[in-house]
């Protein structure tokens, strides 16, 4: 995907988004995230090459008059788990089980378009890399003997102090 900008017949600037093909990303393109080498890093053992990951560049909602109607710096990245080339069979099982088949980010703060797409590239890999997280068994535990005897002494001190609190006439009821 690229965005092309240009002059419409009256002058004014436009940008659109265009599918770029096959020859051009062959050729590294004009971004140098899409060059041949290029990856997100995940974990230290699992980087993902850029060509595996797409993204596309939209207008960003809300108030911001004119600039923020025209330009495209809204960017949404996603990441296709299912025809991944690069994640393990347990690796995708894993994300496809916490997130689908596809993994999308999306991010509008900047007015910066590039910016917004590094920033959607961390978001990326922070969800891929949180959704790859085990968490480790729990084993449950039983408390110790000392521990007990501190719960029930406190339980003895609190209910004395209730006691005390009250006055005469309740214990006649």
């Amino acid at each position: 995907m690229a965005i092309v900008h240009g002059t419409n017949c009256i002058g004014s600037f436009y940008a659109r988004v265009v599918e770029r093909d096959e020859k051009e990303l062959d050729s590294g393109g004009s971004d140098e995230s899409d060059a041949p080498g290029a990856t997100l890093r995940v974990l230290r053992s699992l980087a993902i090459p850029m060509s595996e990951i797409s993204w596309r560049a939209t207008t960003s909602g809300g108030p911001g008059g004119q600039h923020a109607n025209r330009t495209l710096s809204r960017v949404e990245v996603q990441f296709d788990i299912a025809n991944s080339a690069t994640l393990g069979p347990r690796q995708r099982a894993r994300l496809a089980e916490r997130f689908g088949s596809v993994v999308r980010t999306a991010a509008s703060e900047s007015r910066s378009q590039a910016r917004n797409r590094q920033v959607a590239l961390d978001r990326l890999a922070s969800k891929l890399a949180e959704g790859l997280r085990v968490d480790p068994d729990r084993r449950p535990t039983k408390p110790t003997k000392s521990s007990q005897e501190r719960r029930m002494e406190g339980k003895r001190r609190r209910a004395q102090t209730k006691r005390q609190r009250r006055t005469p006439d309740d214990f006649d009821s």
